[in-house]
């Protein structure tokens, strides 16, 4: 186990020094050296394969409904959200927006001190908060919570059992939670030049001084934006037309905006050649409709795209269907083509959030234990890509309004029309809400807005729970808030209701009453 140890541990520290305390501390929490597995007893019912944020779910809430529950990592429990994803990533764009603040100072007081970024002191920060944060997905705490933890390569050697290190597990239900992995990419010269993922770039410990960003979806314009900002000169390549191409394209062009701002260079519809070189001399050669350039660079960051970790699994042994690309094929319960073995999260979704696993793996639990009948299909998901401004969305797109029928409609306020917008300086986004076809239930809705991700749930309460934008309309919202713009919008939908046949009738009822 201590040589496994070092294995896992050097994917988190890949150019920290070995006696970085707050690595050390991670990893004595979520893959700690000095751990024995158990010896497992009897038939569990349940036993989780990967404790990424849905394994770790599964296996708290079964354990404490009370039921006998094995947890299986092979490398570090937390998955990538703790240890190379959301925490890190967070971590670092609220620094650069920190800097960011400060060189703008001059907006608000006149006067704007000078600002160089200590790289070394931002990261070091990140390693300390990620390993505080740690404490809540440690082999300690789901030890205390009854869990047996099991730390090895679990592969499936049969229908009702799983294999790991040396043992054998055996279940009643099973969820596998591997999480994924950034794909590969068909680039020549890519791996003798060397790249890094999300896996390896919160490692680094010198800034940069020009990184390459290959993927302008959410992680790769959070990070090219926040290493702008550090002070790295940053180049975006995205193969679609636009940044973001996912997104509301009104919303995408803001950020795009946003990135320029902030000395972001961005190649859209661009097509990477090539990459040669090697340490100070590598070269990334590129084509667009501009034509042919070459593009030198100290760091890559590959960003574009994931794939569900199903390899070295022994599905086929289990009976549980899969594709490599699309991953573990479930049903609207997340049951998987063997009854006794379930799925959560990014292995078996397109929607590759945190937030979204948590929500599976409840439903998992229901479905598992107690023969619950939840679907993944009644989820009602909102999401958020952390630039500045934010982008959140939850429902339909327009193009999806469409499809419902005539007589829906949109309804777009903007910022520079909210007056919190305007004093905090935050006026450039919008709201955009989109209504069903002859009712005033919300549909859809995006939010550019600096804090666009805390302000989104009001929406998403309003979807889940059918609440229309007549109760928001009647709804009191603090003032001055950003939020206020939901309001807004609500009473513009109310303004449609008042028909010319309607406005004659009260006018000539206010002429009675006069």
């Amino acid at each position: 186990m201590p040589g496994r140890h070092r294995k896992v541990a050097s994917r988190v520290m890949q150019e920290a020094t070995a006696a970085d305390s707050h690595d050390q501390w991670l990893i004595s929490r979520v893959h700690p050296p000095e751990w024995r597995n158990p010896r497992p007893l009897g038939r569990y019912n349940l036993a989780v394969i990967g404790a990424g944020s849905a394994g770790l779910v599964c296996a708290a809430a079964a354990a404490g409904l009370g039921a006998k529950v094995a947890l299986i990592e092979r490398e570090l429990l937390g998955g990538d959200c703790l240890n190379f994803g959301c925490v890190p990533s967070k971590a670092l764009v609220t620094a650069a927006r920190a800097s960011a603040d400060v060189r703008r100072a001059s907006d608000y007081v006149g006067t704007s001190p000078a600002i160089e970024v200590d790289f070394a002191t931002v990261m070091e920060r990140m390693r300390r908060l990620r390993a505080e944060l740690s404490e809540n997905d440690s082999v300690a705490r789901f030890q205390n919570l009854g869990v047996h933890v099991f730390l090895g390569h679990g592969r499936f050697s049969g229908p009702d059992e799983i294999e790991v290190a040396g043992q054998t597990v055996r279940f009643s239900r099973a969820v596998i939670a591997t999480g994924s992995r950034t794909a590969k990419l068909p680039i020549p010269g890519l791996a003798e030049t060397g790249f890094r993922t999300n896996e390896t770039i919160f490692s680094l410990t010198v800034l940069p001084k020009r990184l390459v960003v290959i993927g302008a979806g959410p992680l790769g314009c959070e990070l090219a934006q926040a290493f702008s900002r550090f002070g790295s000169r940053v180049t975006l390549i995205e193969l679609e037309m636009t940044i973001l191409p996912r997104e509301d394209a009104d919303a995408a062009q803001l950020v795009k905006i946003a990135l320029l701002r902030d000395g972001v260079e961005i190649f859209e519809n661009c097509r990477v050649l090539a990459a040669e070189g090697a340490e100070n001399k590598r070269v990334l050669k590129l084509e667009s409709v501009a034509g042919y350039r070459e593009i030198a660079f100290d760091e890559m960051l590959i960003a574009a795209g994931r794939l569900p970790s199903v390899e070295g699994l022994g599905l086929e042994a289990a009976g549980v269907d899969f594709d490599p690309r699309t991953g573990v094929r479930v049903d609207d319960h997340l049951r998987t083509s063997n009854r006794r073995i379930f799925a959560a999260g990014d292995v078996c979704s397109g929607y590759k959030f945190t937030h979204v696993a948590d929500a599976m793996a409840r439903i998992v639990v229901a479905n598992a234990l107690f023969y619950g009948r939840q679907k993944v299909s009644s989820l009602t998901i909102p999401w958020c890509t952390y630039t500045d401004p934010e982008i959140a969305h939850v429902g339909l797109y327009e193009n999806g309004l469409r499809d419902l029928g005539t007589g829906g409609q949109t309804f777009v306020q903007p910022l520079a029309k909210v007056d919190r917008a305007v004093l905090d300086g935050e006026s450039e986004g919008f709201l955009k809400v989109h209504v069903r076809p002859g009712t005033d239930r919300i549909a859809g809705a995006t939010l550019v807005a600096r804090h666009a991700g805390e302000i989104i749930s009001e929406l998403t309460l309003a979807i889940s729970a059918g609440i229309g934008l007549r109760t928001i309309a009647r709804t009191i919202h603090p003032y001055p808030t950003q939020a206020e713009a939901i309001r807004k919008i609500a009473d513009a939908y109310n303004r449609t209701r008042l028909t010319s046949r309607i406005r004659w009738i009260f006018e000539k009822w206010l002429e009675w009453m006069r």
